[in-house]
């Protein structure tokens, strides 16, 4: 018979295995800037934008799709200018080749994650909503898509308070 430890983390192994992922999987920014059109290239420029970044590897579970899915649907639906014009980018990171080592490096990354950062003045906010999408991306997809946007909108007021000189 095996001991809960025991089990636990052969649970965790199949569920990093299935996923495509493992500690010495990273990820980086070449490889985006090869397939980013002429609109996403001037954006990465764009100092106040908010980053959508999505990391994964080659082979992806069922969640793993559906975090890519609903993130996708999300933006295209409610972001559509902001993704066109800049102050929103989105951008798919394949963790499994070498060239996103930097990125991934960067963010800690070694399994499929997601990232949403506020950059404003060239300084990053970084937010890392990995647990949140993983909980709710399969089993509750109005919920993880209301998570996003709140956490959107939180960081567009930023970024407009921000720039406000009131005081």
């Amino acid at each position: 018979m095996y001991e809960k430890g025991s089990l636990s983390a052969i649970c965790c192994d199949c569920f990093f295995c299935s996923c495509g992922n493992s500690s010495n999987k990273k990820t980086d920014i070449s490889e985006q800037a090869q397939t980013q059109s002429p609109m996403e290239t001037q954006a990465a420029v764009n100092s106040n934008r908010i980053e959508v970044l999505y990391f994964h590897g080659t082979q992806r579970c069922i969640t793993c799709r559906a975090i890519e899915k609903h993130t996708k649907e999300l933006l295209d639906s409610l972001y559509s200018n902001e993704l066109e014009n800049g102050t929103i980018v989105y951008r798919t990171i394949d963790i499994s080749k070498k060239e996103n080592e930097d990125i991934a490096n960067k963010y800690e990354v070694t399994w499929s994650s997601l990232f949403i950062n506020k950059w404003n003045n060239n300084k990053e906010q970084v937010n890392n909503l990995t647990d949140y999408v993983f909980s709710y991306a399969k089993g509750q997809p109005d919920t993880f898509k209301a998570g996003l946007e709140d956490k959107i909108a939180e960081l567009q007021n930023n970024n407009r308070w921000n720039t406000c000189n009131l005081f």
